[in-house]
């Protein structure tokens, strides 16, 4: 199966019959009828009813016309692409991020960097910090934005630039009595259900977070885990419990969601842009010093940007 056979196929549905496809294909109708029937026989079965006259589609052929269209044009969409990048006229980034970043530092940076650079077309992929790697070896992105719950050493072909430091703070549902108290104790949270995420077996992430609340007493008892932070702050405002994310979520955080800080809890997040060692494109200079620009603004200096709720609350301290 190629691209012309798809575009033959396509051209007999929108004609009606093989001579009025030729007609417009500026090809001989023996031509256009050897290619579909290459085609059906690729595909194992017939597309076209040809005892019917007009030949109509057979029920293979319906299930296959949206969907040959669809490759069709996203074939025409990879070449204009790939054409006006040859031409010099469009560039290419591609960003891999963790979707706690959405709520953050991301949209603004985003918006900042479209207006600098209107022509570029710019690629948003959401992968788990520990999938960012084999993506940035593979070319499949240019930056990689990542969060870690402890400093990580990075290998000796990826580059680690530290974007800000996030402290930990607990989303509890905004209707809880506990989101109304100036400060939450340990036990407190505890009598909640918890929330985990991501549910992913590649991510370290969660049981890291679980060490962390059993280092502060806590031993919360998991009720549910989401796959992403979406999830789980969809959860939280259903009122099934309580999880924990970087303060920086609270920038753009549910407003039916509270954001806690955890007393006596010292330790904070990573967030880091990743990436190869070798790089040497001008558009990922460009994204980074977005990113460092924009973070002043969006992370929290001293607390954490809450609804309802004092920004002297928070203990830690962020260094973005």
């Amino acid at each position: 199966m190629n691209f012309r056979q798809l575009r033959y196929f396509c051209e007999v549905v929108d004609g009606g019959t093989l001579a009025r496809a030729a007609e417009r294909l500026y090809v001989a109708p023996t031509a256009i009828s050897m290619q579909i029937a290459q085609l059906e026989g690729s595909v194992g079965g017939t597309l076209f009813d040809r005892s019917a006259k007009p030949m109509t589609l057979t029920p293979l052929g319906h299930y296959f016309l949206p969907r040959a269209r669809e490759l069709l044009r996203l074939g025409q969409r990879l070449e204009d692409d790939a054409r006006d990048m040859a031409q010099g006229r469009r560039g290419w980034l591609s960003i891999g991020f963790v979707r706690s970043l959405l709520y953050s530092v991301l949209p603004l940076a985003i918006r900042r960097f479209r207006e600098r650079h209107p022509n570029v077309k710019l690629e948003l992929v959401e992968l788990l910090s520990e999938h960012q790697t084999t993506a940035l070896r593979q070319h499949r992105i240019h930056i990689g934005l990542s969060r870690f719950a402890r400093p990580i050493e990075p290998p000796n072909d990826l580059r680690h630039a530290m974007l800000f430091d996030d402290p930990y703070v607990a989303a509890v549902p905004s209707a809880n009595p506990i989101a109304r108290a100036r400060a939450p104790s340990m036990s407190e949270l505890a009598a909640l259900p918890f929330i985990a995420f991501p549910k992913d077996p590649a991510s370290s992430y969660a049981s890291q977070v679980m060490t962390m609340l059993h280092s502060a007493g806590v031993s919360p008892q998991i009720a549910h885990e989401a796959i992403e932070v979406h999830t789980a702050l969809g959860l939280v405002a259903a009122g099934l419990g309580f999880t924990i994310v970087g303060a920086s979520v609270a920038t753009r955080g549910p407003t039916d969601v509270s954001f806690l800080p955890l007393p006596g809890v010292l330790e904070t997040t990573q967030v880091v842009a990743v990436t190869r060692e070798d790089e040497d494109n001008e558009l990922v200079t460009s994204m980074l010093g977005t990113l460092r620009a924009v973070r002043s603004q969006l992370v929290p200096k001293q607390g954490v940007r809450k609804r309802a709720q004092s920004p002297s609350r928070t203990h830690a301290r962020t260094t973005g």
